[in-house]
């Protein structure tokens, strides 16, 4: 790069502003529009909206001013890759140099996989791919609705398809699918049909392009808004090559927008045969039924009153014949009964006498264990003025004596 020539005379004295003033015009006039490609630190956003971040590559680092309402069609990281375009100028409070970005862009494909991948583990860590988190699609909806822009071939691929196949109401949220905006309008679109339940499914959809102008469907906001949706969503997204995160939180992933609308109804053929083989199951079954029913009536044998008679009797007789024999049996047991009962007097005796007979024993035993029996034999029992019995001469002084026929006292 070759060097310019100095315009300011040597012998020039300026004051600090006209010194600011010239060099911030010199700055803004050489670099009215650059292009930098580095990578983000230090991003901060301030109360008015403005973001002020630094580019910097292994050697050297540069000052960035975004300001509010700039367009930006992705949310800016830590270490992110860039490529930003804008201009140069001063700052004369603090006598540093920074760049004003107009545009940001990521720089490579590679950079904005690799952003998609970490994005994608951090939603999948939260459960919102889950395949428990996944809605059957409605058979025959009645109602469609479509975020998509409505100017873009990805909606009219919609409408005919289902002209063509099966004719159903179509409700459009008008969304923009490229740029800043539109992110947070179709997740707003999502959010919109969930809110007024208005429609059976929801297709999310847009025509293919480059991996840069497919990212709004792979923002935080329209992927969250996809997962939460009450309504089953079909995610129509580019081309069968192209994989967005919305495919991994919608119900069912379509290859193209067409295929979405392929995917949401049947065509009216299919819808025919289905009805034919549907009929003809029915028939066949109710086929079957009727001869079933037939073969019931005619293996029925209706026998003459005369016959049903003479059964009834039959099965009379044998209850009669059933009745006597357990009417005997009981009347045999209960003679039986009678019987034993007769003979309790005399059992009773026999146990009187025998009880008796063991009173009289133990009278005799009580009789013969008695003191007053050996006192008939001869013997006295001498007592002193306790009238505690003396065994021996030494035992006391006695005081009375008792015979067989009475006690004499001394």
């Amino acid at each position: 790069m070759q060097k310019p020539e100095p315009f300011v005379k040597p012998d020039t004295i300026f004051s600090v502003t006209d010194a600011s003033a010239l060099l911030k015009g010199v700055v803004e006039t050489a670099f009215p529009n650059i292009k930098i490609r580095g990578e983000l630190s230090q991003i901060t956003r301030a109360a008015s909206g403005h973001m002020y971040m630094t580019i910097k590559d292994s050697g050297a680092a540069i000052s960035v001013i975004i300001w509010r309402g700039t367009p930006l069609s992705f949310k800016l990281e830590e270490g992110m890759e860039v490529i930003v375009r804008g201009k140069f100028t001063t700052y004369p409070a603090r006598s540093n140099y920074q760049l004003i970005v107009s545009e940001i862009e990521m720089a490579g494909v590679g950079a904005i996989l690799k952003m998609l991948e970490e994005r994608k583990q951090k939603l999948a860590a939260e459960g919102l791919f889950d395949q428990s988190r996944k809605k059957p699609l409605p058979y025959l909806p009645t109602r469609i609705g479509v975020v998509t822009s409505p100017t873009g071939a990805a909606f009219q691929d919609i409408q005919n398809r289902l002209r063509e196949r099966f004719p159903v109401h179509v409700l459009l949220y008008p969304a923009t699918v490229q740029g800043a905006t539109a992110a947070a309008e179709v997740a707003a679109g999502i959010e919109y049909f969930n809110r007024a339940k208005n429609v059976d499914v929801i297709i999310v959809a847009r025509g293919g392009g480059a991996l840069e102008d497919l990212l709004p469907f792979s923002e935080e906001i329209v992927v969250r808004a996809a997962a939460a949706s009450q309504i089953p969503l079909i995610s129509g997204v580019g081309h069968e090559p192209d994989w967005m995160l919305i495919d991994f939180a919608a119900d069912v992933r379509a290859p193209t927008p067409t295929g979405a609308a392929e995917m949401v109804v049947p065509t009216k053929l299919a819808l025919s045969q289905e009805i034919d083989n549907m009929w003809h199951r029915l028939s066949g079954s109710f086929t079957t039924r009727l001869v079933n029913a037939k073969q019931r009536i005619e293996s029925i044998t209706i026998k003459s009153p005369r016959q049903l008679i003479m059964e009834h009797a039959q099965r009379l007789d044998d209850l009669g014949r059933t009745m006597g024999v357990i009417i005997n049996a009981k009347l045999v047991n209960a003679r039986q009964k009678m019987d034993i009962v007769a003979t309790f007097p005399t059992i009773l005796q026999n146990r009187m006498n025998a009880l008796n007979q063991s009173v009289g024993y133990l009278g005799q035993m009580l009789q013969s264990l008695s003191y007053k029996s050996v006192l008939s034999r001869g013997y006295a029992i001498v007592r002193d003025a306790n009238n505690k019995i003396i065994s021996n001469t030494g035992a006391g002084t006695p005081k009375s004596i008792e015979f067989a026929d009475g006690v004499v006292e001394l």
